[in-house]
């Protein structure tokens, strides 16, 4: 039987604690495309690529996409929202397992209308782009 390579390629790469994105995406629970759409939006999401071109995740960018996906999809975050909440690194303290995002003494209500305004200033610039444009 000839050997390729592929399956000592694979299990050295899981020993190492790197993933495949098809890998990522059935874990995450999105498309290999949205993961490569969140690598252009997402500066901090940086996994390896290799010489032949195919990307490599650490456990520390599956954890980080996790968190976008949450911030996207559960808690309603804009990508711009999303982005500053991970840039300011999540400033309302979080914790990862889970899933709060609210510091002591930091009520939800005033954690919505801070995510609320956020995402109206968001709005409100866009739409001075475009008319600015005009």
């Amino acid at each position: 039987m000839a050997n390729n390579g592929t399956g000592t390629q694979a299990s050295l790469d899981l020993e190492s604690g790197l993933y495949r994105i098809g890998e990522v995406s059935r874990m995450i629970g999105v498309k290999a495309f949205v993961l490569r759409y969140w690598e252009t939006e997402f500066p901090m999401l940086e996994p390896e690529k290799r010489a032949n071109g195919r990307r490599f995740y650490s456990e520390a960018d599956v954890e980080l996409i996790r968190k976008i996906k949450r911030l996207l999809y559960d808690e309603g975050f804009t990508i711009a929202g999303a982005r500053r909440h991970l840039r300011e690194g999540g400033a309302l303290g979080g914790d990862s397992e889970t899933g709060a995002a609210i510091a002591p003494g930091y009520g939800a209500t005033q954690l919505l209308n801070r995510k609320m305004l956020l995402d109206m200033r968001d709005s409100l610039r866009a739409f001075l782009t475009l008319l600015e444009r005009r």
